[in-house]
């Protein structure tokens, strides 16, 4: 029973704080802190990105700040601000599951089959599958972090992977809060109907890669066996 109990204790853990997600009002606060953020200048950014890691670390939702991120800082400031912060997040989980967890989680995942497909598919083409997972949104992402750590992948490769993998994902919600940000200013003598036309193109490229990569990655996926 003692060998569990790490494991119990964790379980309820992811529990308690999906249940906190659905009924605490957490997209609130995280736009009060993002409009907070905002006030603090240049050094708001480091707080934004140490903000961003814990998220991902405690399950919290990260496209919440991913648009809030292109909302504050456009979309190349926005892209560059989230995806640190998601990369440190990940890194972070990953270590966490390697170095202090991984006997309890190996138990949880090899429970399911899901998860055991995916970690044979790791074991025989390594990081190439991960960077496909990232791509191809298959499993919860900070339940991935996690889940990663207890594979044979190289910590190097893993993080290299994923930064690469999270940037299409990335860019189209930091783009969504770019334009959110340019309807919400309404100005008109400041925005052409040109500009917003280009933005609204640009918009619909980038869900269209997105989309399109997924696809992609989603095939190779099916061909590998890990779904």
């Amino acid at each position: 029973m003692k060998k569990y109990s790490k494991l119990i204790v964790l379980v309820l853990v992811v529990i308690a704080l999906s249940i906190l997600s659905a009924i605490l009002p957490i997209k609130d606060w995280i736009r009060s802190f993002i409009g907070w953020v905002q006030q603090l200048g240049p050094s708001g950014v480091i707080v934004f990105i140490a903000a961003y890691a814990l998220a991902t670390v405690l399950f919290l939702p990260g496209w919440i700040f991913t648009v809030g991120a292109g909302l504050v800082y456009g979309i190349v400031g926005g892209t560059s601000v989230a995806l640190s912060g998601a990369i440190i997040g990940a890194t972070l989980a990953f270590l966490i599951a390697r170095y202090l967890l991984r006997k309890n989680i190996e138990e949880f995942a090899n429970k399911n089959p899901r998860f055991k497909a995916i970690d044979d598919a790791v074991g025989k083409n390594g990081w190439k599958i991960i960077g496909l997972l990232r791509l191809s949104p298959l499993i919860p992402f900070n339940l991935s972090n996690y889940f990663y750590g207890i594979t044979s992948v190289s910590f190097a490769a893993y993080v290299a992977v994923s930064a690469v993998g999270m940037i299409p994902g990335t860019l189209l919600y930091a783009y969504l809060g770019a334009i959110g940000k340019a309807g919400i200013a309404g100005e008109k003598t400041q925005h052409s109907t040109a500009q917003y036309v280009l933005l609204g193109v640009g918009l619909i490229a980038t869900i269209a890669v997105t989309i399109l990569v997924s696809r992609i990655a989603k095939n190779a996926l099916k061909k590998s066996g890990a779904v």
